[in-house]
């Protein structure tokens, strides 16, 4: 029996998917913001942050 069988047994198993992008997108969201945002030298200083 394939996986999505027992998925479709599931009652409201179609939110799952809705509630992950959710999540995604809001994260992507916040992170775009925050690049968007932060001082240059700031983002200048975090990256040389392996190097040193």
């Amino acid at each position: 029996m394939k996986f999505i069988h027992y998925l479709e047994k599931i009652t409201g198993v179609s939110i799952y998917p809705l509630i992950s992008f959710t999540i995604f997108g809001l994260f992507f969201l916040v992170m775009l913001i925050w690049v968007i945002k932060t001082d240059k030298n700031r983002i200048h200083e975090i990256s040389r942050i392996p190097l040193d």
